[in-house]
């Protein structure tokens, strides 16, 4: 895989702080730190001036971050503050002959905002939205990431998918199933899972976000199975749905419907689709069962799991050529069962490309031999 760089990044910040009315700006955001500087660590403070930008750590980071910072091709500065209140003042100092402080006010801890409203009152404005704009187009670098991490992910599924077909034969619980994924994705080259796997059978199958239990599953199941792996601290993000054995019509009429909401969301993904169109081809797609459909669409994915831009009513962004998305529908019957079908993909200037390989079709019937 081609080698990650911070470099140009925190350039191109610079020359677009004028334009959000910012003199400096600081940053708190891990996420944003490490995608501006390749820094990895648990705390830190970069501070982006006209000319330099600065990354204050404590003194457990302090050699981390120089060789990170280096091997990124970053051009910040690092510096060493042994305590909160050392770092506290020397941002303050500085920030001290910048007239305004921008800030991204939404992931800015209340005691940071305290302190910069301390020395600067009312010139410290929010340019929420600045380094996400930045971030949501990936390199091919990152790209190479998200896509071994879906191949991890695809890799894990396919190893599982006999523990499915088996049910009838043997007791699987949504936690065997769970710790079976989160194994094998290791196994095939993942730093671990995404997010906590979602494994979610018969009525928890209604639930959108269950944390897996001791439940065994059985025929007549839905299983939601939603999985992502971690490479190198980029995601990725997949849900299939299992019809297990003999079902319900019900539950087999909702997996044609999600299907085709789908394959709708889908085909409307492209460079120059706003992110709320999406969600408007799959809730139409739905008809009367749109009621069900409890969650936006879909949301960027990189190195956070949830990240702009946002698939979902009222979301104004332009999809543009490179940005990672999933989509996503679901219908969510509590009674009933659940479906949802997930795929990321990489946006492209006529459609996109589906990173995520996994099989949509549901299991075969089958039933338990009688003993």
């Amino acid at each position: 895989m081609l080698p990650l760089t911070a470099a140009g990044r925190i350039e191109r910040v610079q020359a677009a702080l004028a334009d959000r009315g910012a003199d400096a700006l600081v940053v708190t955001d891990l996420s944003d730190i490490r995608w501006l500087t390749g820094f990895r660590g648990s705390v830190g403070t970069l501070i982006i001036e006209p000319a330099g930008s600065t990354l204050v750590v404590d003194g457990r980071y302090t050699e981390q971050a120089l060789s990170q910072v280096a091997a990124s091709n970053a051009a910040t500065t690092v510096h060493e503050a042994r305590t909160s209140a050392i770092v506290a003042d020397f941002v303050a100092e500085l920030l001290r002959s910048h007239a305004r402080i921008g800030v991204t006010l939404d992931r800015l801890g209340a005691r940071t905002y305290e302190q910069l409203r301390s020395h600067h009152g009312d010139d410290v404005v929010d340019v929420g939205g600045l380094i996400d704009g930045f971030r949501s187009v990936k390199d091919e670098a990152e790209l190479q990431r998200i896509e071994h991490a879906c191949r991890a992910a695809d890799s894990a599924l396919a190893a599982v998918r006999p523990m499915l077909e088996d049910v009838c034969r043997s007791a699987v619980t949504e936690r065997d199933v769970r710790d079976e994924l989160e194994y094998r994705m290791r196994r095939f080259g993942a730093d671990g899972p995404s997010y906590e796997t979602i494994v979610a059978s018969g009525p928890n199958s209604a639930l959108p976000h269950h944390r897996p239990t001791d439940r065994r599953i059985v025929e007549g199941d839905s299983v939601v199975i939603d999985v992502g792996a971690l490479v190198e601290g980029y995601h990725s993000d997949m849900t299939r749905t299992f019809l297990i054995g003999e079902v319900g019509g019900e539950l087999e009429r909702m997996y044609a419907a999600v299907e085709t909401a789908q394959r709708l969301g889908l085909a409307t993904v492209c460079a120059g689709a706003v992110g709320s169109e999406v969600d408007a081809a799959c809730r139409a797609s739905f008809g009367d069962d749109a009621a069900w459909f409890v969650h936006g669409t879909g949301h960027g994915v990189g190195l956070d799991i949830h990240e702009s831009p946002w698939l979902r009513s009222g979301a104004t962004h332009a999809l543009r050529e490179s940005e990672v998305v999933t989509v996503e529908p679901g219908l969510y019957r509590v009674g009933v069962g659940g479906v949802r079908i997930e795929d990321l993909v990489v946006v492209e200037p006529t459609g996109c490309r589906i990173l995520t390989l996994s099989p949509k079709e549901p299991l075969c019937p089958q039933s338990a031999p009688m003993t």
